[in-house]
């Protein structure tokens, strides 16, 4: 780091498939997965070198918080005062705020088939109320590396964290993910204003070019002047998965058909944001010297829904002393014959 703070990579293998993960914003940089041929290549996108992942803008890999997702205008009250994070997103908080967990270097320490990684946000850090502590642990056994999430605070506060790797099946950035098949099992979604902030309704599927019940192609419908669509200029909205609390669900399955690999994303989370990388813009080039232009990778990011705190409807982010949030998601690749 500038400032001389070591950084670790760790390396998790299985009989399957191997991942990296660098304690800079506890970020999963690196997946191989074999195709139908068993050949081995990486399926998530990233950078070569610090300097890239230091200026990266994107998130990419990263455990994002305090809150990932959007705060509208950056505000919200909790128990009769109000808060105020930094905007760093037309106006609105995005991921945390300018300086969210993204940007820390957490600590490390190896468990059984992976690593747990553990950051302590104090009181006040990025206007956020409460000391913070908050354990990641990822681990690999076979196909499956698991992501499990744990936060307590000794103030009233609210967290929302998730992982915010882009995905690329096609293996070593061939080509971008326009010709991959998306399964999201959700039947409804949470519509969004020009500013990407819900709306507040949780609207059906049906007839939208939202809903991927069905596998669909990608690029299919993305074009369409659904007025969604235009909002987030492609895919980048939050479907709601079942409400039972804490009960672990199958949210989405990505299909590559060229190589035949897939990925099946399962969460104890009330929600997952499919966002198709549209403001992903090339200015820095990754890995395989390829430049990541739009639609270059998707996230399927298992979380609470967007602005709950501002949402009494939506289930909700707040956590109190005493209580331990914790939520677990399940990252299976695959390969199809």
């Amino acid at each position: 780091m500038p400032g001389g703070e070591q950084v670790d990579v760790y390396l998790l293998k299985s009989s399957q498939i191997e991942a990296r993960i660098i304690t800079f914003g506890a970020r999963l940089i690196s997946v191989k997965s074999p195709d139908r041929t068993g050949k081995m290549e990486d399926v998530v996108i990233g950078y070569d070198t610090m300097d890239k992942w230091l200026a990266d803008k994107n998130y990419l890999g990263a455990i994002v918080g305090r809150y990932g997702n959007r705060i509208a205008k950056g505000r919200f009250t909790l128990d009769g005062k109000e808060f105020q994070i930094p905007a760093n997103n037309n106006g609105n908080a995005l991921h945390g705020g300018p300086v969210g967990f993204d940007q820390k270097v957490w600590a490390a320490t190896p468990v059984a088939n992976g690593v747990q990684l553990t950051l302590v946000s104090e009181d006040g850090d990025m206007g956020f109320p409460g000391t913070l502590h908050v354990k990641v642990t990822y681990q690999l056994i076979d196909g499956d590396l698991t992501i499990q999430y744990e936060e307590t605070t000794d103030k009233p506060t609210v967290v929302a964290l998730t992982n915010h790797a882009y995905f690329n099946l096609s293996g070593d950035d061939k080509q971008n993910v326009l010709a991959h098949k998306m399964t999201i099992f959700a039947d409804g979604f949470t519509p969004a204003d020009k500013e990407l902030i819900p709306t507040g309704e949780i609207r059906p599927v049906d007839g939208l070019p939202l809903d991927f019940r069905t596998a669909r192609v990608i690029g299919d419908r993305i074009d369409d002047q659904d007025e969604q669509l235009v909002n987030g200029g492609g895919y980048d909205h939050n479907w709601v998965l079942s409400r039972t609390a804490g009960a672990m669900k199958t949210a989405a399955k990505l299909e590559e058909p060229a190589s035949g690999r897939t990925l099946t994303v399962s969460t104890t989370e009330p929600g997952v944001q499919f966002y198709s990388g549209n403001f992903l813009d090339g200015a820095l080039v990754g890995r395989h010297n390829v430049s990541y232009t739009k639609h270059m990778g998707l996230c399927l990011e298992t979380q609470h829904f967007p602005d709950s705190p501002n949402q009494s409807s939506f289930p909700s982010t707040v956590v109190r002393p005493g209580e331990v949030r914790t939520s677990t998601t399940v990252l299976a690749f695959g390969v199809q014959a």
